[in-house]
């Protein structure tokens, strides 16, 4: 739940206190750049999301899909659609339309020849959209192991 209060935006989902100018420089996504090919990022970011609990569901294939679609060229980018089956359960049981915004994605993309970014979807900013304070600790936990899953890498 989001409340402006003067100068500041109370977000009860994530139990703290923000400028209201801070609400949309909010990052909807954490990143880090690899030195290695694409395929070994996607093998590491695959093995380290198992590791949090984590299964791909979805593998979309961006430059793939627009070349086949489009003709375009485009650099490697994949997105990864994430799945923690026990948070995505408490999730759906405690708001039935919140499948709209699951998988979790995980992006690869590489901008040059060994320069691989992997980011990931920050769910709690993801959930501020969402008015059910259910899903607050759910989000927190969840984007606690995600942030794990880049950071380490």
């Amino acid at each position: 739940m989001v409340r402006k209060r003067g100068l500041y935006t109370v977000t009860k989902l994530t139990e703290r206190m923000a400028p209201a100018s801070d609400l949309w420089c909010m990052s909807y996504h954490f990143s880090k750049t690899l030195s290695t090919d694409f395929d070994a990022a996607i093998a590491k970011v695959t093995e380290a999301l198992k590791q949090e609990g984590f299964g791909i569901l979805t593998e979309i294939d961006m430059q793939a899909a627009l070349k086949n679609k489009l003709g375009v060229d485009f650099r490697k980018y994949k997105i990864l659609g994430a799945c923690n089956p026990p948070f995505a359960h408490q999730a759906v049981t405690a708001e039935p339309h919140i499948g709209t915004m699951l998988p979790c994605n995980v992006i690869v993309q590489e901008h040059a020849p060994g320069q691989v970014e992997v980011s990931a979807v920050d769910p709690v900013a993801s959930m501020m959209a969402v008015k059910n304070e259910g899903l607050g600790a759910i989000a927190g936990e969840v984007r606690d192991k995600l942030k794990r899953v880049v950071e380490g890498l």
